[in-house]
């Protein structure tokens, strides 16, 4: 596999989430720019770094150490299980066990992990939910915060 094959398979990406964000509205306009423009400015970006990788592309890419593929295997794992767990859960719960998880794939030990994790989740949960007014869901927590 070479990096052209990569850029490839990102504009591919790219097509498909332009494809489905480009009907993304909004019952009701509370912002001038509304939903669609993140997974469209995502789209954009992936889309050129793709194209950057087919104009320049072409050259080998190296096998990926021993145990890598198994930890982007268990990545996707728990990105599908963030995703499906985030409303249940709520964002804290949900965010700390994906940092934790993650942390330990990196090779972090697992008090750092979950005190990164812990922290990491309520800071960020503080700074959107209470300080920007973006609605996050409490999930288990939602009487507690």
């Amino acid at each position: 596999m070479n990096d052209r094959i990569l850029g490839l398979a990102a504009l591919v990406l790219a097509a498909f989430m332009t494809a489905a964000g480009w009907g993304i509205e909004a019952p009701f306009a509370y912002e001038p720019v509304g939903p669609r423009a993140f997974p469209l400015l995502l789209a954009l970006i992936i889309g050129l770094c793709g194209l950057w990788l087919v104009y320049k592309g072409g050259h080998a890419v190296e096998a990926n150490p021993a145990g890598a593929n198994g930890r982007i295997a268990l990545m996707v794992v728990f990105a599908a299980a963030y995703a499906f767990l985030f409303q249940w859960l709520g964002f804290v719960i949900a965010t700390s066990l994906m940092t934790i998880f993650v942390g330990r794939l990196f090779g972090g030990s697992w008090a750092k992990c979950a005190l990164g994790g812990v922290v990491m989740s309520l800071f960020f949960f503080v700074l959107f939910d209470k300080v920007l007014d973006v609605v996050l869901p409490g999930g288990l927590l939602e009487n507690l915060i």
